[in-house]
């Protein structure tokens, strides 16, 4: 499916809004966050994700949510196990995803970077809907973000070493990587 972005909507997805956003205050994209959330850890196609950012988690609807809650979180975009796709902040806001976070020594990737939560664990390999979907839509933010290319994509890991381990070692990076340059024209691998 070709996505298309119009005033930092993708088109084509869900969209809920998040209360879990900024302005960038001119602030040019230039870098793209892959993450993987699942709630509660593990369990798939559950919704609280989607509850988590719009601060509408219920404290008691699972031991692990009692300390989560309370935050303030939220991503652009969040891809589920079956490809389908909810957007909580537009592009041209900041979503706070990333925390304390350093790109090339640059601190605060909210201010300049889009937060793709893709759902999952460190320890359950992604499907190839998830692969379709995120190389779909991160060749359309190619396309209308010029600051944005395959130089410009990390793991939540990479940005927060140390603190995140997210995408985690059973993201296939050679294949979103190999995606990308069927998209671009370029090879990635």
């Amino acid at each position: 499916m070709p996505y298309t972005i119009v005033d930092g909507v993708l088109g084509g997805c869900e969209q809920i809004a998040s209360p879990n956003r900024s302005s960038r205050g001119g602030i040019e994209v230039e870098l793209l966050v892959i993450h993987n959330i699942s709630l509660p850890a593990g369990e798939f196609g559950t919704g609280f994700v989607a509850q988590l950012f719009t601060n509408r988690l219920p404290p008691d609807g699972h031991p692990s949510f009692a300390e989560i809650a309370r935050l303030r979180v939220s991503s652009h975009l969040f891809i589920d196990r079956e490809g389908g796709v909810m957007q909580f902040v537009p592009f041209h806001m900041q979503a706070w995803h990333a925390g304390r976070s350093s790109f090339r020594g640059r601190e605060r990737c909210n201010g300049f970077s889009i937060g793709i939560e893709v759902e999952g664990t460190d320890f359950t390999p992604f499907t190839d809907a998830q692969y379709d979907a995120l190389s779909g839509i991160t060749e359309a933010l190619f396309r209308a973000y010029p600051g944005l290319n395959v130089d410009r994509i990390a793991g939540h890991s990479d940005i927060a070493p140390g603190r995140k381990t997210d995408p985690g070692p059973y993201f296939d990076w050679q294949r979103y990587r190999s995606a990308l340059g069927a998209v671009t024209g370029k090879d990635q691998t």
